[in-house]
């Protein structure tokens, strides 16, 4: 591949080439751009002739940026984020901040801490929107495809800045109305048990269940305190799902072998966004575990 005489990359080239990292599919970069698959693949085949070299690998799974291509990515996020200063400097309510963020987390984080706290913060920033990721892999922050990552880890990504919110207690949890009243009846192989084995094998409570209960055969379901509040059966549950509710029982006291923490997470890039600082702020405030 020979390079163009004196090419010169462009804002857009810089556009292009960002969206094709977060995106790591040419249909992908296309949703971000607003255009075809195929107008990314001309475009990326224009700048790597430009550039006489290749930026991408091509494989099954989309297009892996190789090391330039990282490195021009990361000045795309640099004019993106001076190109949005620029856009808040000029808006004639400064205090008004708008945009949308992109969050990843999982379901049970989600549900239990994030999307409370982000009704709340609507009401101070209405003009404020989100996107919403649920997975258990930080791969999606890691590629830049969010913004912000609520994350259950012992282990936090060194390349990534973020607060450690606190400790996940879990507990082990019966219906109210149903026939296990206390620990001793699980012991004694009195309930059935509901947990998510084959989904997560290397959950924390799932390696604790099957080091304490190597027995049971659970019902492998991810919705457990919903199942177990209809009686279906026992399972470990966090804390900040489960207290406060009248439907269920706490059988047990925190299980420590489960615990795990919580950590509010973003690129040091991508802290100094207004919208990602106005929302990263709002979470390390409000994000409360019992």
């Amino acid at each position: 591949m020979v390079a163009s005489t004196q090419y010169q990359v462009t804002p857009r080239d810089l556009e292009v080439l960002l969206a094709l990292v977060r995106g790591g599919t040419l249909a992908s970069a296309g949703e971000r751009l607003g255009v075809d698959a195929s107008t990314v693949f001309r475009s990326l085949q224009r700048i790597e002739r430009g550039l006489g070299r290749a930026l991408f690998e091509r494989t099954r799974s989309g297009y892996a940026p190789a090391e330039l291509a990282l490195e021009l990515a990361g000045h795309a996020e640099q004019m993106e984020a001076a190109l949005e200063a620029a856009r808040s400097s000029a808006e004639s309510t400064p205090s008004q901040v708008s945009g949308t963020v992109r969050i990843t987390t999982t379901d049970t984080v989600l549900h239990g801490l994030v999307a409370p706290a982000l009704r709340s913060l609507r009401t101070v920033h209405p003009l404020l929107g989100f996107e919403l990721h649920t997975g258990n892999e930080l791969a999606s922050l890691t590629r830049r495809d969010a913004d912000i990552a609520v994350r259950a880890t012992k282990r936090p990504p060194q390349h990534l800045v973020g607060k450690h919110i606190g400790p996940i207690r879990v507990a082990l949890y019966a219906a109210k109305r149903g026939g296990v009243r206390k620990f001793s009846d699980v012991q004694a192989g009195k309930a059935d048990w509901i947990a998510p084995d084959d989904a997560l094998p290397d959950h924390p409570s799932v390696v604790w269940r099957k080091r304490h209960f190597p027995k049971v055969v659970p019902r492998s379901i991810l919705s457990v305190l919903e199942l177990g509040a209809l009686g279906l059966g026992v399972g470990v549950v966090p804390l900040f799902l489960a207290e406060g509710r009248r439907d269920v029982v706490r059988l047990s006291e925190p299980l420590a072998e489960c615990e795990t923490e919580l950590w509010l997470l973003t690129h040091p890039e991508s802290r100094h966004l207004r919208r990602v600082g106005a929302v990263y702020g709002h979470l390390a405030k409000t994000l409360n575990l019992p």
